[in-house]
């Protein structure tokens, strides 16, 4: 059973009666919509738009008097796709790299490498958001500055409005969209809360990264 599909950047979740068709189908294919209705207990007109939308989201084909067969999104190679526009960031993202405002470049140079990652993010000891810095950000102020070693980071780091974010309930679709939209190799997965004084504070929960992305679609090839 599937929870939903996907079209232009948003997910279409389905009704349970477009759930109890594809069932249907899958079971009796092909199934005329006579057959469908009849095995529902309701008339084909109530059915005629489900049966619609999920042949316009390939989750079933028709063919003139031979009826309802699962569509292209349901064979293997189309359940990969659904499955990868059904997830969430949450079930991919990654721990975070977190350094502290107080630390200088240096700071961050040993932990870029340390880690072997291309970003570093930027938050205080409550995990709140400050922004983030990268390998480039990093290259740029140390290349013949033989006094950025002890420059604090909060010089050299992104900051709001200018930082990209992504929250864990946001499909992993989105995120690589605005990975690629942005050109930037990672996001920081945050969680928004509401102040007393009216202002969102981002609270840093993980990061989704081009790897992470890269893994994903290996693993779901292999699958």
């Amino acid at each position: 059973m599937l929870p939903g599909s996907y079209e232009e950047g948003r997910v279409i979740e389905l009704t349970t009666r477009q759930k109890e068709i594809l069932e249907l189908v899958q079971q009796h294919a092909p199934v005329t919509g006579d057959q469908i209705a009849e095995m529902l207990g309701i008339s084909k007109p109530t059915i005629r738009t489900d049966l619609s939308v999920l042949v316009m989201l390939e989750l079933l084909d028709a063919k003139p008097k031979v009826g309802y067969f699962p569509g292209q999104a349901l064979q293997p190679q189309g359940q990969s796709i659904l499955k990868l526009q059904q997830m969430q960031v949450k079930d991919v993202h990654g721990i975070p790299v977190i350094i502290r405002d107080t630390s200088t470049v240096h700071d961050a140079v040993v932990t870029l490498f340390l880690e072997n990652i291309g970003t570093l993010i930027i938050a205080d000891e409550d995990s709140t958001l400050l922004g983030i810095v990268s390998r480039k950000d990093l290259l740029k102020v140390t290349l013949g500055n033989p006094h950025a070693a002890t420059m604090p980071i909060s010089l050299v780091m992104t900051r709001q409005p200018n930082l990209i974010t992504v929250s864990p309930d946001d499909p992993v679709v989105e995120a690589a969209r605005k990975m690629i939209h942005h050109q930037v190799d990672s996001l920081p997965v945050v969680i928004s809360h509401e102040e007393a004084d009216g202002r969102t504070r981002k609270e840093v929960v993980g990061r989704i990264t081009k790897t992470s992305m890269t893994r994903l679609l290996v693993d779901l090839m292999k699958q």
